[in-house]
């Protein structure tokens, strides 16, 4: 075989190694920012770093911008670097996470309703992201999906938007500030003040369990705010 023929074949072999790798990480991707994404809902040093981006009590483009200033300090990276470490191309994870960030961003609007049915089903829609942003009890913790809202549908926390809910946006607590300081330092301010005051065996706890949980269960949480609001409504959980 002459050099050119070892060439001729060795191209499209490995030309389609590649398009079956990015495939393979376009698939994983998506639901790797799902459990980054569900994490930084769920655990409160996470939490601390992502609730900038929720804090507007408007719905727009804008609300996409607002993003984490905090969060190489809170270590988030490590939800993207992982994959380096089992073979994946550090440029591939680029392009692919990035290609999963830039989706999220049209998706910040209340200009648009809902889309096909078809692609409700699958993707993520400002539909769904409305929810996501929402603080009414039902719709707290949910719809954690970056482009596939599937992940959600698979894993038990998808929520559709209902006509019969208006959306109120922002935090459970919301600010009451325009003061760009408080807003990205608030939450980290509150954690470390209330692990500073706990007792020594729930120190930690402040740190690494969902916002709303306290020691003494003069707090709730999303999960027990949701619960009690569909039992007074008479609605199955």
């Amino acid at each position: 075989m002459k050099p050119f023929d070892v060439v001729a074949y060795a191209v499209p072999v490995f030309v389609l190694l590649v398009i079956a790798e990015m495939i393979w990480a376009a698939r994983r991707a998506p639901v790797n920012y799902y459990w980054a994404h569900r994490t930084g809902h769920r655990v409160r040093w996470f939490w601390a770093s992502h609730v900038n981006h929720h804090t507007s009590q408007h719905y727009n483009l804008s609300t996409a911008l607002r993003q984490t200033w905090t969060g190489f300090f809170a270590l988030s990276f490590i939800f993207r670097i992982w994959p380096a470490f089992i073979g994946f191309h550090p440029a591939m994870l680029i392009t692919v996470g990035g290609a999963n960030l830039v989706y999220q961003f049209w998706i910040h609007t209340e200009a648009v309703g809902r889309m096909p049915r078809w692609f409700e089903a699958v993707f993520n829609t400002p539909s769904h992201h409305r929810v996501h942003h929402a603080t009414n009890p039902l719709y707290l913790d949910r719809n954690y999906a970056g482009a596939l809202i599937v992940w959600d549908r698979l894993f038990g926390t998808f929520q559709r938007e209902r006509c019969d809910l208006p959306i109120r946006y922002g935090i459970i607590k919301q600010l009451g500030s325009f003061n760009l300081l408080h807003a990205v330092f608030h939450e980290w301010r509150g954690m470390l003040g209330d692990a500073w005051h706990a007792p020594w065996r729930h120190k930690l706890s402040y740190l690494l369990r969902p916002p709303g949980w306290s020691h003494d269960g003069s707090r709730e949480g999303s999960d027990a705010i949701r619960a009690r609001w569909q039992e007074r409504r008479g609605e199955v959980g």
